[in-house]
C-alpha cells in the first residue's frame, strides 16, 4: 500500500503538538503511558527496555496496517460499472 506522505506529516505534527509543552517543546522519544497502554492491549512487546525500537505483535501489526490504510492510504478512483445497453 502506498501512503499519502502529507497526511503522515500532518498526523506526526499533530501528535508532537499534543504532547508538547505550552511553549512548543516536544520530546523526541515516545510517550511511555501510551506505549504501556498499547502493550496492555497486546499491540506491542514490552516497551520497558534500553532498546530504542519497539516490536509490534502480529495483532498490533495487523491493526496498525489497517489504521494506516484508512488514515493515510492514497485514494484511487474507480470507474463506475456501466450497464450494457439493452
Amino acid at each position: 500500500m502506498e501512503y499519502d506522505e502529507k497526511m503522515i506529516e500532518d498526523a506526526v505534527l499533530a501528535l508532537l503538538a499534543t504532547f508538547s509543552t505550552d511553549k512548543g517543546n516536544a520530546w523526541k522519544g515516545y510517550d511511555f503511558e501510551v506505549m504501556n497502554r498499547l502493550h496492555e492491549h497486546g499491540f506491542i512487546e514490552n516497551p520497558v527496555s534500553k532498546n530504542k525500537s519497539i516490536w509490534l505483535t502480529s495483532k498490533g501489526l495487523e491493526r496498525g496496517r489497517q489504521i494506516a490504510g484508512r488514515l493515510f492510504g492514497e485514494k484511487t478512483s474507480v470507474e463506475p460499472a456501466t450497464r450494457p445497453k439493452a
